[in-house]
Formats: C-alpha cells, sequence, structure tokens
C-alpha cells in the first residue's frame, strides 16, 4: 500500500494522538505501530469511552457492548506497544509536560466529543473536550517545529450547495458540531500564521469500521440486524454520504504525516464517492434475514450531504481510497458476525433500539 519511501519517513517518528483511544485514534496507533513508529496515545478514556459507558451503565442498553470494545482496543494497544498516557488533555500542565518529556515529531488532535447530536444537546461538554483539548495542544508546541493534524469534519461544508464539494469550497455550518470543527481550523490556521506552527487538518466524512461505539448509521443497521431488529432511517433514506471505510481513512492520516506536500494544506479524506443510505441498508439486508426498514422523520440539523472530491489528496499525497459499501461495509458486517459469535450475551434482542 505505501512507498518504500513513505515506509522509510514512518520508521522511528514519535507520534503523539491526543485522543489516542478513541475509534479513529486506536486504529491509527495500530498502523502507525506496524509500520515502526514510536506511538504515544493521551486518553482519559471518559468521553464517549469507558468513563462514558460505565457512569451509563443502567441508562444505556448498549454499554456492556462498547465497553467490551474499547476493553478490546486497550488489548490491542498493549500488545502493539503502543504507550498509553492515562491523562485529561483538558489539563494544560499534564499535556505540556507530557508533549515536552516525549518530544514527538507529530501531534495529531482527535480529543472531541465527535457526535452532532450530542454536540447541540450539551454545548458545554463539547467545547470543553474539543476546543480546550486543542488550546492546550498548541499552546504547548506552538515555539517548536512539531507537526500538527488536527482532525475537523465534513460537517463544516453544513448543506451542501451541489452533489460534491471540495476543499475551496464555502464552508456554512450547520449547529454546534459544524460551527466548532470551522472555529478550529480557523484557530489552528492563525497560529501557523503567528507561530508559523506547521499543520494538517484532515476533513472526513461518514466514518464507519470495527470496534466504533459511536453508534452511527452504519453502525446501527448492522446492530439492530444481529439483535432481530429492523433497521430505522431518519429520513426518506434517499440522502447520499460518502460512506468512509477506516483503513481508507488511516491511509491518509499515514501519507499527510510522511509527505512534506502535506504541510499547511486542508484535505477531504474520505471515500470520495457518496452512496445512498438506503444503499447500505440492503447491504445489511442482504446478510440477514428477515430485516426490513422503517422510515422516521429526518433531522433539521443534519445538513445535507453528498460526495467529498479527494482529488487534492491524490494529487498530492497519493492517496488511493480502495473500500467501497460494497467491501469496507462488508468486512464490517463480518467482523460483527464474528463478534457475536464469541460474544452471544452482548447481542440480546432490543426491541425497537433505532438509531
Amino acid at each position: 500500500m505505501y512507498s518504500n519511501k513513505v515506509l522509510e519517513t514512518i520508521k522511528g517518528k514519535k507520534v503523539v494522538i491526543v485522543g489516542g483511544g478513541g475509534f479513529i485514534g486506536h486504529n491509527l496507533s495500530l498502523e502507525l505501530t506496524k509500520l515502526a513508529a514510536e506511538v504515544h496515545s493521551i486518553d482519559n478514556f471518559q468521553v464517549n469511552s469507558l468513563g462514558f459507558y460505565t457512569t451509563n451503565y443502567l441508562k444505556n442498553e448498549n454499554s456492556e457492548r462498547y465497553i467490551s470494545f474499547i476493553n478490546s482496543r486497550l488489548e490491542l494497544m498493549r500488545k502493539n506497544k503502543v504507550s498509553l498516557h492515562f491523562e485529561d488533555a483538558r489539563n494544560y500542565h499534564q499535556i505540556s509536560a507530557l508533549i515536552e518529556d516525549i518530544k514527538p515529531d507529530v501531534v495529531i488532535h482527535l480529543a472531541a466529543v465527535s457526535h452532532a447530536n450530542r454536540s447541540n444537546k450539551d454545548p458545554y461538554s463539547t467545547f470543553d473536550h474539543s476546543l480546550r483539548t486543542l488550546e492546550n495542544v498548541l499552546d504547548a508546541i506552538k515555539n517548536t517545529n512539531i507537526h500538527l493534524i488536527y482532525f475537523s469534519s465534513s460537517m463544516v461544508y453544513g448543506n451542501f450547495n451541489s452533489s460534491e464539494v471540495d476543499e475551496e469550497s464555502t464552508c456554512n455550518p450547520l449547529g454546534i458540531y459544524g460551527a466548532l470543527k470551522f472555529s478550529a481550523e480557523k484557530i489552528v490556521i492563525g497560529y501557523n500564521q503567528v507561530f508559523e506552527l506547521p499543520y494538517t487538518i484532515i476533513r472526513p466524512s461518514a466514518l464507519y469500521g470495527e470496534r466504533c461505539v459511536s453508534r452511527r448509521v452504519g453502525q446501527a443497521f448492522i446492530e439492530n440486524a444481529i439483535q432481530g431488529n429492523d433497521l430505522t432511517i431518519n429520513g426518506n433514506g434517499e440522502e447520499s454520504l460518502d460512506f468512509t471505510y477506516i483503513k481508507d481513512l488511516i491511509q491518509g492520516v499515514i501519507l499527510s504525516i510522511a509527505k512534506k506536500e502535506s504541510i499547511n494544506e486542508i484535505f477531504n479524506i474520505t471515500f470520495g464517492s457518496s452512496r445512498k443510505i438506503n444503499s447500505l441498508a440492503e447491504i445489511v439486508i442482504e446478510n440477514f434475514e428477515d430485516i426490513k426498514i422503517k422510515y422516521n422523520p429526518r433531522d433539521t440539523l443534519m445538513p445535507e450531504r453528498g460526495t467529498l472530491n479527494v482529488d487534492k489528496a491524490k494529487d498530492l499525497l497519493g492517496y488511493n481510497p480502495t473500500f467501497p459499501i460494497e467491501l469496507g461495509f462488508l468486512n464490517y458486517i463480518n467482523w460483527y458476525k464474528k463478534y457475536s459469535d464469541l460474544h452471544p450475551n452482548l447481542f440480546k434482542k432490543i426491541v425497537n433500539n433505532a438509531i
């Protein structure tokens, strides 16, 4: 997948991942260690992680399952010798001391409330865990030449004005989550302007893959199907999203670390071709018996989206996404089936378990 030059560049590189125990973070940690990088994960496992699902154990019917997923992440990270730092990135002194001690080449900022609905319901926590953590990281590295990679979101575009957007398209975010991500992008660029801090901004979209606990649409489809429940779609299912398998995203991040062409650039890192939600649901129905779809009203605060053009990443980085939903989502389904076979107690039927 990677050229010899990329492999040589990644080998031995010190990478700090703030929010490294999350869905993207742990998958990225595992890939980087395979490529012989020195990886340090900073995470207190509270946001959308062990702390959340343990505290809300009795309120969330998915808690036991997601705690199992997160424990699997930790086991994989330990086995692959990822350095785990159980620290709160909101604590300026802790994060500064860690970064000073590690002296990384790259810092990847993933710490965030990564769910639009939760962000709109609890803006304070969203700012506290997303912008405050970014502010601490930026201040810790502002007078260095450390490469910052900031994870933004396709939500910064708001409602797409056409079926496809690129990095030059106008951003008009809708709701707390998208506005915060766009604000953070501007703050990162501001630090570059003032301190010449090298950065890369990545905009992913509609991510899915193994050991996710955010219960986005694809994950909800599979879990409902395994439990024998119908699939629920908010809207008519004709809306298209740029569904992106985690392995494609990780490829884009690796290339952003390795290639100087990524410096001071913004990239859409997605599959690069949107698909209807109904198409995703059909793949699930083909792989499970007696599953039907029911439709609910659409969330008015969810932007109407489509394809994120990835030509810039292809041209500058050599990015090559290879997982359409027929391949990536089928991998995801098969992983779920194996996991449920090993842990049947985690997938007991729950009536009317919607997204």
